[in-house]
């Protein structure tokens, strides 16, 4: 029903991702290369041949449509107070930081983690504290101990959760998300709650939405979403956040307004509600060809190039490769790989220094442009072992 092996060329049509030279090609940005589900496009034609694209507000069905999905597919009630409607989660997380927090104040992240997190930080004169995950036998865990030492800094005021985790790809458990909402009680952090790749998960497993866990977590935490990754409508820039907490719904809400991004444009509100009202079975279909994707490639890997690791992952489209045994700095190796074998990956130190031994690889792309890739990948980890091997690093 649903033909996600056709290629769709998206050079010169204004792609961030695809904005690269002719020979090369892209896996790197968490951007999909399938078509959106065609109940989506077909809501979005009728949208467009009505013609009239003046201002728009956030109508019930938006509300509804939100409520239904997460009630059906996270077994979690969101009331339609807590829901706002905004441009997209990173204009929610950079507006949050600059109302919560003040400069010169610590905003904890989790590393290796989604490197926009570092920017919103950053940019609005805030300081990064790294909480680094533990990484033991190819999977992740929280620092604990580390965590709530730098929870307990009265300067740390903040804590961005990515849950699910980009890139690890990891879905939290109850009790470390219990824990972690706990901590944050005890020392007076609001805890931003990221759950954009939440749908994205593996077949039969399922994520725990962070204010699920407990009332301490609903009252500490801003949770945001949107059906963008999940559906491929970023460019559409439409997302929301959900605030239990009055207080902090409040702040948000007067953020938001204030730095103009909750407003939704004449296609926002319809990608939305049909993508959740409609969507569920090209979803369904998408996370079957994905995980069949990520067993292509740890196929391949196991027989082609066995000193490159997958980490354990539950959620998101992107492979968190470990190549710990070929270099200490996938920095050079992703610039070596992009120059010589045209393939272009994101180096992990991209997501802190936590990050540096591995590699982030999108597979959210079509069979024959997957194994394109992995050729590549080939190609250009094999050149560099003999080119290192060579100069006797």
């Amino acid at each position: 029903m649903y033909n996600f092996d056709k290629v769709i060329n998206r050079r010169n049509t204004g792609s961030l991702k695809w904005d690269v030279p002719e020979k090369e090609l892209p896996m790197w940005v968490a951007d999909m290369d399938f078509q959106t589900a065609p109940e989506i496009r077909e809501a979005m034609k009728n949208r467009m041949e009505h013609g009239v694209f003046g201002y728009n507000i956030i109508t019930d069905e938006w509300y509804s449509a939100y409520q239904n999905w997460w009630k059906s597919e996270h077994h979690f009630n969101i009331k339609k107070e807590w829901l706002f409607f905004a441009t997209g989660v990173v204009p929610i997380i950079s507006s949050t930081i600059r109302k919560l927090t003040t400069p010169g104040e610590n905003v904890l992240i989790q590393t290796p983690v989604y490197n926009i997190f570092f920017n919103s930080i950053l940019n609005n004169g805030r300081n990064v504290l790294e909480n680094k995950l533990r990484y033991e036998n190819g999977a992740y865990y929280v620092n604990f101990e580390d965590l709530e030492e730098k929870l307990s800094n009265p300067q740390t005021t903040l804590m961005i959760l990515c849950n699910p985790h980009n890139p690890i790809g990891k879905i939290w458990e109850k009790n470390a998300l219990e824990k972690i909402g706990a901590l944050c009680e005890k020392y007076h952090v609001t805890v931003l709650s990221d759950e954009i790749h939440c749908d994205l998960t593996e077949l039969g497993k399922e994520y725990i939405p962070f204010a699920s866990v407990s009332e301490t977590c609903r009252n500490v935490s801003i949770t945001c979403i949107a059906p963008t990754k999940t559906f491929n409508l970023a460019g559409l820039q439409t997302a929301a956040v959900f605030i239990p907490n009055e207080n902090l719904r409040h702040k948000v809400w007067r953020a938001l307004n204030t730095d103009e991004v909750a407003e939704p444009n004449s296609f926002a509100v319809t990608a939305a509600v049909s993508a959740f009202e409609y969507g569920k079975d090209w979803l369904r279909a998408l996370k079957k060809y994905i995980q069949n994707n990520k067993e292509i490639v740890e196929q391949y890997l196991c027989r082609e190039l066995p000193n490159l690791f997958i980490v354990s992952m539950e959620a998101t489209y992107l492979l968190w490769i470990d190549c710990s045994q070929i270099t200490e700095d996938t920095k050079e190796l992703a610039e070596f790989i992009r120059r010589e074998a045209a393939l272009y990956l994101t180096a992990g130190s991209d997501y802190g220094e936590a990050g540096r031994i591995f590699l982030r690889l999108n597979v959210a792309c079509s069979k024959d442009i997957l194994l394109d890739g992995l050729e590549r990948l080939k190609k250009g980890v094999e050149f560099f072992k003999v080119v290192k091997d060579n100069s006797g690093k």
